[in-house]
C-alpha cells in the first residue's frame, strides 16, 4: 500500500496473528452473534473482470520493502477462470500483496463500531502469510490498520473466514486482502464480506435500519469557511464560499474567504478571495469553470438609509488551480441574483437586489463564447422584478419556469409562477401554486429524468410575516400545452429542539432536496421559522410513484438559514452551514449515506470510450456486472435552497454483455452542455462511483 508500517519480526508477527486468531475464534463461538447473510460488499470478488493492465478490477499489485517478487493472474481457480497469484522469491524487508484498491468506487462501505466477516479461498507454501487490513479515516486518509490472522500452508483451496474488531470512529471504507512476506507462492480467489453486526429478513442488506434510512456521519472536523455556497467542481472537490460570511466585521475587515474541500481526504485549501461574494450567484460553465456573480456590495446602514446592495464584479472560478479570475462587471449591482445556464451554454441572470438596495429588474446575460457580460441595450429587457434568488428552471424548449421559490418576504405578483421567453420578451403566468406568498426558501427541483419535465416545489415560509412554515408541495407538468401546478404530498413531518414532535400544518423553510443516482429525491434539513426552530427530519421522495418515504435518518447538526445539502460523486450527500438568529454559524460538515450504500457491492465502470460526448451520440462503457440504468447528474451549485440547474438526465442504453451503449439526447436544453456526473445502477440498486463527462 502507500502508507508502509513498521516491520515486525517474523516472530512477533506470527505470536501477534495467533493471538488474534484465537480471540477471533473465541469470539466467533459466542452463539449470540449469528452468522450473517448480508450481501457481498466486494466487488470482482471472482476475480473475472480484468482492467486495462490485466490485472483484476478493484484489485492492485501492492506492499512495500525490498524484496524479490512476482505478481500473476493465474488459471489456478477456486471458482471460474482466474485467481491472483503472488510469489516472493527473495523475502527481504517487507511483503507483497495482492489488495483491493484504496479508491472509493472499489473500497467496501463500512459503518463505525460494526463488524464484518472476511473470507476468502487461497493457496499458499509458506506460513509467512497473513490477512492485512487498511481503512480510510475521513480525516488522515487510507492508514493501516491491523493484520487479522496468520494463514497455515495449504496445497489445496482452504477458505479462510476471519470477523473483525470493531470498526473505529471516522472510518467510512476498508480494503484489505493477503499478504504473504516469506519466500514461497500464494494464490487467493473469491473474497467475501458481509456485515457481521445485524441480519434482517431480507438477506440482501444485514446493516440494521441503515438498510431503509441511510445513516449520517458528523465529520470529526470543521468546515475552514462558512459555508454559505457549496460548488461541486469537476474535479470532485467542493467550493465552498464565505465571502464576509454574514458577518459585518468581517466586510469592514475585508475578510473575504473561500475555501477547496477535498471529500477524500479531509483537507481544506484557503483560496484567495477578491470581494465579498458573500450572497452571490453561482453556475458552471461547460468548460468546467465556475462563473461567480455579483454578492455583497455594502451592509444596511445603521440609521436605515439604505439596506444590502448588490455588487456589479463578476469572476470565474478555475478549478484546475484554484483561482478567480475577473471578468467584466455586470450590468447592475446583484445581491441574491438568480443564475441557470443556457443550452448553448451562455447564462442567464434576473432578481436580486442592486446597488440602490432596491429589486434589480435587468435581464443579465453571460455570453460564454465571448466570456463577457452583455450590454444592457445588448440583452432583450422586460424591466420585471423575480425577486431574490428567484429559481429559473430551463425547459426543453429553451424557455425558463419560474417556479415560485424565491427567498426574503412575498412572492411576485400575480399567481407567483410562470413561464419567461427570453427569445420572445413574454412573460405567461402559470396557476396552481399554493401559498405563492409563502414560498421564501421552498426549494424546487426538476425531477429525474430530465427529458420527463416535472418540477416539484417543496415548503418554505414568509420571513416578513414569519408564521409557521408548511409541509405543501406542488407539482408541474412543463410537457402540458398549459401546464400548471397540481397539489402533490405533503412534506412528512419531524421534531423540533428537544424531540418536541411537529403538530397539525407545520412543515419547514430552508429544505434542501438532493437528486440521487438511483432517481429519487432526498429531502432533509430546514427550520420552522426564519433562523430559528429547526426540524430534525429526512424524507425519501420517489417521482415514479409520487409519495414520500418518512423517517430517513436525520442529520444531527441543525440545518436551517445558510445551509445547504448536495450530492458527491461517491454518492453520499454532504451537508453544510446553518446561520442562526444569534449571529453564529455552524462549521460541522455532514455526510448521509444513503441506504443503497449498505445494499452490496458497487458496479464499476471498467472502460470508456472518450468523455466528451457529443449530442445525438452514442456512447460506449464496458461494466463489470449487470446494470438497471445509466445517468447523468449535473454538479450542484448551490445556496439559500436555491440551484435551478439540478438535473438528472437519463440516459437509454443498448446493452451487449459487458459493453453498453449509452444514448445521449440531441437536446442541449435538456443537457446543458458542461461536465456531469456518469453513474450506473446495478441489479442491487447500488450507484457506480461517477465518472466525468463533458457533454456538448
Amino acid at each position: 500500500m502507500t502508507q508502509p508500517r513498521p516491520l515486525l519480526s517474523r516472530r512477533n508477527r506470527l505470536h501477534i496473528a495467533q493471538f488474534l486468531v484465537l480471540t477471533l475464534v473465541l469470539f466467533l463461538g459466542l452463539p449470540e452473534r449469528p452468522a450473517s447473510a448480508g450481501a457481498n460488499l466486494i466487488a470482482n470478488p471472482g476475480l473475472e473482470s480484468l482492467a486495462a493492465d490485466g490485472f483484476p478490477v478493484c484489485w492492485e499489485q501492492s506492499g512495500w520493502g525490498a524484496n524479490g517478487h512476482t505478481f500473476a493472474v493465474s488459471t489456478d481457480a477456486h471458482s471460474g477462470a482466474r485467481s491472483m497469484s503472488v510469489t516472493l522469491t527473495t523475502a527481504g524487508q517487507g511483503d507483497r500483496k495482492a489488495m483491493m484498491l484504496e479508491d472509493t468506487s472499489c473500497a467496501p462501505n463500512v459503518t463505525p463500531g460494526h463488524q464484518y466477516d472476511l473470507s476468502a479461498w487461497y493457496k499458499t507454501t509458506t506460513a509467512n502469510t497473513v490477512m492485512t487490513v487498511f481503512r480510510h479515516d475521513v480525516a488522515q486518509g487510507w492508514v493501516y490498520w491491523t493484520d487479522l490472522a496468520n494463514l497455515p500452508v495449504a496445497t489445496g483451496w482452504t477458505k479462510q473466514t476471519v470477523r473483525t474488531p470493531q470498526i473505529p470512529a471516522n472510518t467510512d471504507q476498508i480494503v484489505w486482502g493477503i499478504t504473504i512476506y516469506g519466500n514461497g507462492t500464494l494464490k487467493t480467489d473469491d473474497y467475501t464480506m458481509v456485515d457481521a453486526t445485524q441480519t434482517v429478513p431480507d438477506e440482501s442488506c444485514s446493516a440494521g435500519d441503515k438498510c431503509v434510512k441511510g445513516a449520517w456521519q458528523v465529520m470529526p472536523f470543521q468546515s475552514s469557511v462558512r459555508a454559505v455556497h457549496a460548488v461541486v467542481l469537476r474535479n470532485g472537490n467542493v467550493l465552498l464560499i464565505a465571502g464576509s460570511g454574514n458577518d459585518p466585521a468581517a466586510f469592514a475587515a475585508k475578510t473575504f474567504t473561500s475555501a477547496v474541500y477535498k471529500p477524500g481526504t479531509g483537507q481544506f485549501t484557503a483560496v484567495p478571495t477578491p470581494e465579498d461574494l458573500f450572497c452571490s450567484g453561482h453556475v458552471q460553465l461547460k468548460d468546467g469553470r465556475v462563473l461567480v456573480m455579483g454578492g455583497n456590495k455594502d451592509y444596511p446602514a445603521a440609521d436605515g438609509s439604505h439596506g444590502y446592495k448588490g455588487l456589479k464584479n463578476s469572476y470565474v472560478f478555475d478549478p484546475a488551480n484554484n483561482t478567480y479570475t475577473r471578468v467584466n462587471d455586470m450590468t447592475a449591482g446583484s445581491w441574491y441574483p438568480s443564475a441557470t445556464a443556457l443550452g448553448n451554454g451562455d447564462v442567464i441572470s434576473l432578481g436580486g437586489l442592486g446597488e440602490d438596495s432596491h429589486g434589480m429588474v435587468a435581464t443579465q446575460y453571460f455570453d460564454e463564447s465571448e466570456n463577457r457580460w452583455l450590454g444592457i441595450g445588448e440583452a432583450n429587457q422586460t424591466w420585471n422584478f423575480w425577486g431574490l434568488y428567484p429559481s429559473m428552471i430551463l425547459m426543453q424548449d429553451g424557455r425558463l419556469f419560474y417556479t415560485g421559490s424565491h427567498v426574503f418576504g412575498n412572492g411576485t405578483p400575480g399567481t407567483g409562477s410562470s413561464i419567461y421567453d427570453y427569445g420572445a420578451n413574454t412573460i405567461t403566468p402559470v396557476p396552481g401554486l399554493r401559498k405563492k406568498d409563502e414560498r421564501d426558501q421552498s426549494m424546487s427541483v426538476l425531477l429525474p429524468p430530465a427529458q420527463d419535465q416535472k418540477v416539484l416545489t417543496m415548503g418554505g415560509g414568509n420571513i416578513e410575516t414569519n408564521p409557521d412554515a408548511h409541509r405543501l408541495t406542488d407539482l408541474i407538468d412543463l410537457k402540458q400545452a398549459s401546464p400548471a401546478y397540481t397539489a402533490g404530498p405533503a412534506i412528512p413531518q419531524g421534531t423540533l429542539t428537544g424531540g418536541v414532535p411537529q403538530t397539525g400544518d407545520q412543515g419547514k423553510m430552508y429544505v434542501s432536496a438532493v437528486l440521487l443516482p438511483d432517481g429519487k429525491v432526498f429531502e432533509t434539513g430546514g427550520a420552522l421559522h426564519n433562523r430559528a426552530d429547526p426540524v430534525y427530519e429526512a424524507s425519501m421522495y420517489d417521482p415514479a410513484t409520487n409519495t414520500f418515504t418518512p423517517g430517513m435518518a436525520t442529520d444531527p447538526v441543525p440545518r436551517g438559514y445558510h445551509s445547504s445539502a448536495f450530492l458527491l460523486p461517491d454518492g453520499r450527500v454532504m451537508a453544510v452551514g446553518d446561520n442562526p438568529g444569534n449571529g453564529t454559524f455552524d462549521m460541522r460538515v455532514s455526510v448521509y449515506s444513503p441506504p443503497y450504500l449498505f445494499k452490496g457491492a458497487r458496479p464499476q465502470i471498467t472502460g470508456m470510450a472518450g468523455t466528451n460526448w457529443a449530442y445525438g451520440s452514442s456512447n460506449r462503457i464496458t461494466v463489470d456486472s449487470p446494470v438497471l440504468k445509466a445517468e447523468l447528474i449535473r454538479p450542484a451549485a448551490v445556496t439559500h435552497s436555491s440551484d435551478p440547474n439540478q438535473r438528472f438526465v437519463d440516459l437509454p442504453m443498448t446493452v451487449d454483455g459487458n459493453a453498453i451503449d449509452l444514448n445521449l439526447t440531441s437536446n442541449p436544453n435538456l443537457a446543458p452542455p458542461g461536465w456531469y456526473m456518469l453513474f450506473v445502477v446495478g441489479t442491487n440498486g447500488v450507484p457506480s462511483v461517477a465518472k466525468w463527462v463533458k457533454v456538448g
